[in-house]
């Protein structure tokens, strides 16, 4: 993995605004939003994956590229037990893909399979997912259902969907 930014502990702006670096590196699509995800290990302050809209082969969100990159080191996506895994994401996670892929929540809440005390526990978002591509985003509500927190960090929507529409016809 390419170095990374020192970032303090709960500095949750500082992590979305690397994630909007990442975000910067997907290439502009009509039919995408540009995205980017960090995993981070919640009790070592550590990143441990991360990822972006396209950066893998395939119509893949930035969320499906950090997990797929976490699963690809570590063999599996839940973590070690007890281990709170945490998402910051520019975009709120999608609950429906237009495409034959499985949802970012789908993937999400596979990392929990082994129980309330390991897996994504947290997920940290910029901005909610507009309405563009599917209806209103159901992700948020089922996160929460079971038991994953969901916290919006402000200050960055306007930055955010600048990056996220580049384009997208205006």
């Amino acid at each position: 993995m390419e170095p990374q930014p020192e970032i303090r502990s709960l500095d949750h702006k500082a992590y979305i605004q690397y994630a909007l670096t990442l975000a910067r590196r997907s290439p502009p699509k009509p039919t995408n939003f540009c995205v980017g995800a960090i995993m981070v290990d919640e009790v070592g302050n550590e990143i441990i994956s991360t990822g972006y809209t396209l950066e893998l082969p395939g119509n893949t969100h930035a969320e499906q590229c950090c997990l797929f990159k976490y699963k690809e080191t570590t063999g599996d996506l839940k973590g070690n037990a007890g281990q709170c895994l945490v998402l910051y994401t520019t975009m709120e996670p999608c609950n429906k893909r237009a495409s034959s892929n499985q949802s970012c929540v789908d993937r999400i809440l596979e990392t929990r399979s082994w129980g309330a005390e390991c897996g994504v526990c947290k997920v940290y978002v910029g901005v909610q997912e507009p309405e563009k591509f599917v209806d209103a985003n159901k992700g948020r509500k089922r996160l929460e259902d079971a038991g994953v927190e969901y916290v919006h960090v402000p200050g960055l929507e306007k930055e955010i969907l600048e990056v996220a529409t580049a384009g997208h016809q205006q």
